[in-house]
């Protein structure tokens, strides 16, 4: 097994254990609760340029997850194309995206690529991430057809 084989193998079962059951779906990244991105808002990353949290009183349903958001604009930003505003992979790890696999994506580690906004696990996973982002965007496209169906745990499987 290569190193970096055994690296990602190390992570995603971490992860995977670290991830429990998703509420809403093998292809977004939600908590058991059905509650994505941990309670960042996705709009803020866009309009205000950083993670910011999200409150549990302004909330708004997509694809069987439920996103928090800072302000009512946001919201309503959110509600009116909220595909421009969710992360690339349903927020896992864009890296891991990239490797196979569905790693939790940290909303702390972020980075807009030509308006679509990733995630990645950790502040390793984004600097390893930033060296070739067209490269591993691409690899992450054409896998991301083959594992958003799946589990993070049927990914370590094979």
């Amino acid at each position: 097994m290569t190193k970096a084989k055994s690296f990602l193998g190390g992570i995603a079962l971490s992860v995977a254990l670290a991830t429990s059951a998703l509420a809403a779906g093998v292809d977004i990244n939600a908590s058991s609760t059905g509650l994505a991105m941990q309670g960042y808002d996705p709009v803020a990353y866009f309009n205000a340029g950083e993670p910011t949290k999200g409150s549990y009183k302004v909330t708004s349903s997509f694809d069987d997850a439920t996103y928090w958001f800072a302000t009512e604009e946001n919201k309503a930003l959110f509600e009116a194309n909220p595909e421009a505003y969710i992360p690339a992979y349903g927020g896992y790890c864009a890296f891991g995206a990239a490797m196979g696999f569905k790693f939790d994506g940290d909303p702390n580690q972020w980075k807009i690529v030509d308006d679509v906004l990733y995630l990645n696990l950790s502040k390793d996973i984004q600097e390893r991430w930033a060296q070739d982002i067209p490269g591993f965007i691409e690899k992450a496209d054409v896998n991301w057809d083959n594992i958003e169906d799946k589990s993070p745990a049927e990914l370590l499987e094979q």
